[in-house]
């Protein structure tokens, strides 16, 4: 499953070096004016996870795959977007396509990098972008509620309840509050929220671009960020792409020291992913054979089939259990034998709820 971020941001905080150096190409034009991205590109990165080469070290796979993350960098967003401005709703459209946004803030000072609103103020650039989704999910719910309530009127029984839930969010929109901070009342309610695709429905995480000295503990702009994030619900990271750029062109085994030398213990990437998945409420399981060793994301909460399901759409229509061994115990016993040995190999049902780290075997029947 993994998941999809699109990075936003206005012009010239860092957004394209980000993506550059996350997903170690150079597929993304960086330079020092607004609209260099034209095209949203899209990088998917393999999530690294000590775990799975641990599991793959003991089960002698003959190879190691990695869950993926996805990366969309659209392009930079400037005020009156919503109505056009700059490149206008051809990118708010790109964000209706992601799971989350990653809000990409400079928080650095630079007196060479123009700043398109002419000083640096991460808060201020985040609520400038916010008002532009706001203001695009405005206009569109101030169409589409009255339509939902004229169907509803006629007796449709679905439009009527969208036009409640939707209206719920219309009034928050109206007050200035993005649409993700409205109730929803009960599963029906949550899917037909998640199909108005709302661009300020989305979670968000806040990166803070800081300066490669300020890496492992960020600065004052980074602080009030994150203050912002704690008072939203939000997640915030603190990276500096500058930094991230410079690894992605080192050997894997320099990349260490490197870190050490910064004071950092691991890289913004790492960072990034571990804040979106706690973002997105996601966890990890694993599959381990001699052939491969593989991760795989599902949600939290998610049940034994749905996580079959995400290896092939046959296991969990046929779902008959799944054999399972804690991540722990696989390690701690030496594999598969010496937890089953121990005891510690389980049968599972169509009812259990997988757990991080899960080493799972499906057996199913079509």
């Amino acid at each position: 499953m993994g998941f999809r971020c699109g990075i936003v941001g206005l012009p010239n905080v860092g957004k394209s070096t980000l993506f550059n150096a996350l997903t170690e190409t150079a597929a993304a034009q960086a330079a020092n004016y607004p609209f260099c991205t034209i095209e949203p590109n899209v990088g998917n990165v393999a999530v690294p996870d000590e775990r799975l080469y641990k599991l793959a070290d003991i089960a002698k796979s003959a190879k190691v795959i990695e869950t993926q993350l996805g990366f969309v960098d659209i392009a930079g967003l400037v005020r009156g977007a919503s109505k056009g401005e700059g490149l206008g709703n051809q990118f708010l459209g790109n964000i209706r396509e992601v799971d989350a946004i990653v809000h990409v803030l400079r928080c650095f000072e630079n007196g060479d990098v123009t700043h398109v609103e002419g000083k640096v103020d991460p808060v201020a650039d985040a609520e400038t972008v916010e008002t532009e989704l706001m203001l695009a999910d405005l206009e569109s719910l101030e169409k589409r509620v009255p339509n939902l309530q004229k169907k509803g009127q006629s007796g449709d029984k679905e439009a009527k309840a969208a036009a409640v839930v939707l209206g719920r969010a219309l009034d928050l929109l109206r007050d200035g509050r993005p649409a993700r901070l409205v109730e929803r009342k009960d599963p029906e309610e949550e899917r037909l929220f998640a199909q108005a695709q709302l661009l300020t429905a989305k979670p968000v995480l806040y990166v803070c671009n800081v300066g490669e000295s300020e890496a492992a503990e960020g600065n004052e702009h980074s602080a009030h960020v994150f203050a912002k994030a704690a008072a939203e619900g939000a997640e915030a990271v603190v990276v500096s792409a500058a930094i991230e750029a410079e690894i992605a062109t080192m050997p894997a085994e320099d990349r260490g020291e490197f870190l050490a030398e910064l004071g950092l213990t691991e890289t913004g990437l790492a960072r990034v992913i571990r804040a979106g998945y706690k973002l997105l409420h996601l966890l990890t399981f694993f599959t381990v054979g001699p052939k491969e060793a593989r991760a795989w994301t599902v949600e939290v909460g998610a049940k034994a089939p749905q996580a079959a399901g995400q290896i092939h759409s046959d296991f969990e229509r046929g779902f008959i259990r799944a054999e399972t061994i804690a991540y722990d115990d696989y390690i701690k016993f030496g594999g598969e034998t010496g937890a089953r040995d121990a005891g510690k190999l389980r049968q599972e049902g169509k009812e259990y709820v997988v757990q991080d780290g899960d080493v799972m075997l499906f057996r199913f029947n079509v």
